[in-house]
């Protein structure tokens, strides 16, 4: 049965390797894949997924306003896929997540998604947020902090080296800007719980 999933996880926790494994896994058994990374991530080339450990792959890219049931169906016009893959799932709109639900649902191929829970700020990204509320299925993809505890935190460096506390919820950027940290540690860095409304105490 056909189900779309959510690997979620924070930065550098083997997001991208685990899907072009998974998706290497279906090709050695003669089962074709449809590759899809955001447009707006060019860390590895434009239209390629790429691994902090050396291994990428090409995939088509989406944008914020493209059709992914209509891209899909495009793609099955052309020949069978076993599983479409998605990496960066942060950067979906909730439209998009919905494209991917009737591709499940009406196409009936089942559909991997691979991103960020959470920003620099602790705030859900709106793809995920969608996802979290209507994949089938969730998967955490784990790393740990410095101390060694599970990490579900990720803190912006600015050029000083400190941890940001405001800013655009979208940067490109890997090692070089963003550090993986448990939520003490991340507190600790941001210097606190960032204020959401006018008039709200920081409770740290």
């Amino acid at each position: 049965m056909a189900k779309l999933y959510f690997h979620y996880s924070t930065m550098n926790a083997g997001k991208s390797t685990i899907l072009l494994q998974a998706s290497y896994n279906y090709r050695e058994r003669g089962m074709e894949t449809f590759l899809l990374t955001a447009g707006v991530d060019t860390r590895a080339g434009v239209g390629r997924i790429g691994s902090r450990i050396g291994i990428d792959a090409e995939a088509d890219v989406f944008g914020p306003e493209d059709d992914l049931f209509e891209i899909i169906s495009r793609r099955l016009d052309a020949g069978p896929v076993a599983c479409v893959f998605l990496d960066e799932a942060q950067f979906l709109s909730e439209t998009q997540v919905w494209q991917l639900t009737r591709t499940v649902d009406d196409l009936r191929v089942p559909v991997m998604c691979y991103g960020l829970r959470v920003d620099f700020m602790g705030k859900l990204f709106p793809g995920s947020a969608a996802l979290l509320a209507l994949a089938d299925e969730m998967r955490e993809v784990r790393t740990i902090c410095h101390c060694g505890k599970k990490a579900t935190m990720v803190a912006r460096m600015g050029p000083d080296g400190r941890a940001l506390r405001d800013g655009a919820q979208v940067q490109i950027g890997g090692n070089e800007t963003y550090v993986s940290l448990c939520r003490r540690h991340w507190r600790e860095a941001v210097g606190g719980i960032p204020v959401t409304a006018p008039g709200t105490a920081d409770p740290a």
